[in-house]
């Protein structure tokens, strides 16, 4: 809502989660050898080190998020980039396995993915949110690959030590990037019905929870998939580790540009949900191509399976943040961010087991099913594209107690106030009302409250 292009409102905050994600990420395919080293380490230890950090994500996602509501995105997510470099930092120094894992904890603690996202639907207006969230999409998606491809490779000429001060150094740079290059969120007035509502409201918005098994099976099977694709390519299929690269990098880019036809589909024709379900058939067929012993045909479901989790990205976030009020993004995000780090956290552990206990056919028939509840699902989601805003410049000094008599309208779902360009923003459900007809309401009833055109 901003005053700024789309490049300039998104770019900057996916930039800070996309250089937090490489720091993530890079330690990711040397960590637990780098663990073994420690005196006195353990395989429990070890994992601690390698998945800890999720769990601390999912502790803060949700406390973060509430806080960002309450005293503003920009400094809770200054609060997290501090805690990630200084977790950076006690990892870069450790000498000891416990170091190791308090400086993983304190990495994950710093939980701003959730936040980020509810600071970009602020800022971008929901015609353009979709295009806003495959920015961010891609440029994790960058940050992903990248973090795979050089972290081996700096780790064998410089140490794995020296990843935790890159990754220190690049959350320091973020946090110059977020007060240098950052708009700041439009200061926003609530409608009076969101007085008494917040937590009680999201946990019982049923559109919200879909989304949130949405993003807690999409992390899931993510982290199932990257267990299996090293394991079957080394062990399996004889590749070399150095080469995983050469598969990874192919993927990441065809699904960089199966975001766009995506992101099109649903911003343009309204096509969510299908192009929601599409990536989920897309999962079931990767799953069941990597079945198959031909090496080509493996590939080729790796190649399936990064198109149908990137034609999911740049439409999750921005389908939950449509389905929660204007002050409850904040929450609201952290909580679907929050299922999505569960997801993570529970996807390596089931496919663990699974793996390990009952072989690659027991995690492809649990895709499967879950895939069929998970379209299931998708049954009783609401259509978020019959939800409309329209945008009115407001006189001096209204409020929004001065707007309640639009609650006497069918139809429409909430307004609320841009204080910072001085805007009535006014959602609405197209099928029970048109914007012609909220026009003439506000002309007849409210016509001292806002600036038409026609005056």
């Amino acid at each position: 809502m901003a005053k700024t292009s789309l490049i300039q409102q998104s770019l900057p905050l996916s930039l800070i989660l996309g250089l937090r994600f490489f720091g993530l990420f890079i330690v990711m395919p040397v960590l637990s050898l780098y663990a073994l080293s420690f005196e006195g380490v353990s395989p429990i230890l070890v994992g601690i080190v390698m998945g800890g950090y999720a769990l601390t994500q999912v502790i803060f996602q949700i406390p973060f998020g509430y806080l960002s509501d309450k005293i503003g995105r920009k400094s809770v997510i200054a609060v997290g980039l501090i805690l990630f470099a200084l977790g950076s930092l006690i990892c870069a120094l450790s000498d000891d396995i416990y170091y190791l894992i308090l400086g993983r904890l304190l990495q994950g603690a710093g939980a701003i993915g959730g936040v980020i996202s509810a600071m970009i639907a602020d800022l971008v207006r929901e015609e353009s949110r979709t295009k806003a969230m495959a920015i961010m999409g891609a440029t994790i998606s960058f940050s992903f690959t990248g973090a795979l491809i050089l972290g081996p490779i700096l780790a064998a000429h410089f140490g794995v030590q020296s990843l935790f001060w890159i990754t220190c150094f690049l959350a320091l740079f973020a946090l110059v990037l977020l007060f240098v290059s950052v708009p700041n969120a439009p200061k926003i007035a609530y409608s009076f019905t969101h007085k008494t509502r917040q937590y009680g409201a999201i946990l019982k918005n049923k559109n919200l929870q879909i989304m949130n098994l949405t993003n807690f099976l999409q992390k899931g099977f993510m982290t199932l998939a990257l267990l299996v694709i090293p394991i079957a390519l080394v062990k399996g299929f004889e590749m070399p580790k150095e080469d995983l690269w050469q598969v990874y990098v192919p993927a990441s880019i065809l699904g960089f540009f199966s975001m766009i036809p995506a992101a099109i589909l649903a911003e343009k024709k309204g096509l969510f949900k299908s192009v929601m379900i599409v990536g989920i058939l897309f999962f079931v067929i990767s799953y069941l191509m990597m079945l198959s012993q031909s090496k080509t045909v493996f590939i080729a479901g790796v190649l399936v399976f990064f198109v149908g989790f990137s034609i999911h990205e740049p439409i999750m976030q921005s389908l939950a943040s449509r389905y929660c009020k204007a002050s409850q993004k904040g929450s609201a995000m952290g909580i679907f961010t929050t299922f999505g780090y569960l997801g993570a956290f529970f996807g390596a552990l089931l496919g663990g087991h699974l793996y390990e206990f009952f072989s690659l056919l027991s995690i492809v028939i649990f895709v499967v099913v879950a895939s069929f509840v998970w379209i299931l699902c998708f049954g009783f989601l609401a259509n978020p594209t019959f939800q409309k805003n329209l945008y009115l410049p407001l006189q001096s000094n209204v409020c929004n107690e001065d707007l309640e008599s639009l609650v006497q309208l069918c139809g429409i779902l909430e307004w609320y106030i841009n204080e910072s360009e001085r805007l009535a923003v006014i959602k609405y459900d197209r099928h029970l009302i048109q914007d012609a007809e909220i026009l003439e309401f506000c002309q007849k009833h409210l016509q001292d409250k806002f600036v038409f055109k026609d005056k």
